[in-house]
């Protein structure tokens, strides 16, 4: 990911956090312009296409968004990207401002990967310890990989936690071979 990407994300947290915005708005928002954006292959071309003016493009978002509503500062947003010639990474920024707000309400993402498909009270009792291991909310994603064999893998950033039945066979390997 571009390093701008997370500067825009970061400016329009702050923006949101300032004016006391209501985010589950602004996501529901985001959401319905990702929507239009992604269902429509013409719309990309065109703001792609640098023989539009950026004022161009920039009355055509208005006009769309007479249909979706978009608050002033997620408008602005698309403006400012429109202007910037930053358009087609919408989706990055979006995603990207996501997991900003995440942090800033104290969630992390987690991705969780079993070797079977888990029922919602073993996914919400594995969240729930997942959640005490990195001391803070989890926000967690499932994965199924066979090959693990059995137990859990969990990844939380760039840190891995490994309780896979795969993982305890390949430990036990090196350290048979070590010594």
């Amino acid at each position: 990911m571009a390093g701008f990407v997370s500067r825009y994300a970061r400016a329009f947290a702050d923006v949101v956090a300032s004016a006391k915005l209501d985010t589950a708005a602004i996501d529901r928002q985001l959401n319905d312009f990702l929507g239009t954006w992604d269902g429509s292959a013409e719309l990309r071309e065109l703001f792609a296409n640098p023989a539009v003016a950026a004022t161009q493009k920039v009355a055509i978002l208005d006009k769309m968004n007479a249909t979706l509503g978009l608050q002033k500062e997620l408008r602005n947003l698309i403006a400012v990207l429109i202007n910037n010639d930053r358009i087609l990474l919408i989706r990055e920024v979006a995603e990207a401002y996501r997991a900003e707000l995440q942090e800033r309400m104290g969630i992390r993402q987690a991705e969780i990967v079993t070797a079977r498909e888990l029922g919602e009270q073993e996914r919400s009792t594995l969240v729930e310890g997942v959640g005490k291991l990195a001391g803070s909310q989890i926000q967690a994603s499932f994965k199924l990989d066979k090959s693990i064999l059995g137990g859990t893998v969990v990844r939380i950033g760039s840190t891995v936690y490994d309780g896979s039945v795969r993982g305890r066979l390949e430990r036990l390997k090196e350290a048979l071979m070590a010594g």
